[in-house]
């Protein structure tokens, strides 16, 4: 499997009866953001945009909230997210009539906190991908979230490299090297074990080789209207 059978697979999905959600999901560090991103900004290429990234991580409860529920610590766990307002927005951009642009909320690293009306959704967009980890969960309201979604995939990496992602992006963004192995090992590894026990419930399984970075092809990812 290769980047470009992604590409395929994903344009594929897109028709004319209305939007199709695509989702991306896998363990902290997994690389479902490079994937999701990288398939967003190849699909639209040069022409009007008709793929758009939504990402999950939008929907994180802000530090204050966390704090008032006594779980900072473990920030990032599936009952630290709005899970029920992110499967209402998933069935929202999938089932309204798009005459106005939809604004979901987005997620600032640096900040590390959530921000709303970030990500715009046009009503162009016949093809949403939307990351995160918990999109195969089945319990609460993380279930409604794999109702929303026509496809799930599985990002699947060597879990020492997964692991040294993390860290280094922890440190990127802030934290100390000591407290970026730290977290990675605790509050980060006991969510990759859950999100581990989703991976069954994918529909296609993404290797690590499909993630290689190549030069980008734009002159033929156009939207199924002008296939």
């Amino acid at each position: 499997m290769t980047f470009d059978d992604l590409l395929e697979r994903a344009a594929s999905l897109a028709h004319p009866g209305g939007r199709v959600l695509l989702g991306v999901t896998g363990a902290p560090g997994a690389g479902k953001t490079t994937l999701a991103e990288r398939l967003v900004r190849e699909l639209n290429g040069d022409g009007p945009p008709w793929a758009a990234r939504v990402p999950m991580d939008g929907f994180h409860l802000a530090d204050a909230e966390l704090d008032r529920l006594g779980r900072r610590d473990r920030k990032g766990a599936p009952d630290t997210f709005d899970a029920a307002g992110y499967a209402v927005l998933l069935r929202r951009l999938r089932e309204e009539e798009h005459a106005e642009t939809v604004y979901a909320p987005g997620f600032e690293r640096v900040l590390e906190q959530p921000l709303a009306g970030a990500v715009p959704v046009a009503p162009e967009v016949r093809l949403i991908v939307t990351e995160g980890n918990y999109l195969l969960l089945g319990t609460g309201a993380w279930a409604r979230v794999r109702e929303c979604l026509d496809e799930v995939w599985f990002c699947e990496l060597d879990e020492e490299e997964r692991v040294r992602r993390l860290v280094a992006r922890h440190e990127e963004f802030g934290k100390p090297h000591d407290e970026a192995v730290a977290w990675v090992r605790g509050t980060d590894q006991h969510n990759a074990d859950l999100v581990a026990g989703t991976r069954d419930r994918a529909d296609l399984v993404v290797p690590a080789s499909a993630l290689v970075t190549r030069a980008p092809d734009r002159t033929r990812r156009a939207p199924f209207a002008a296939r």
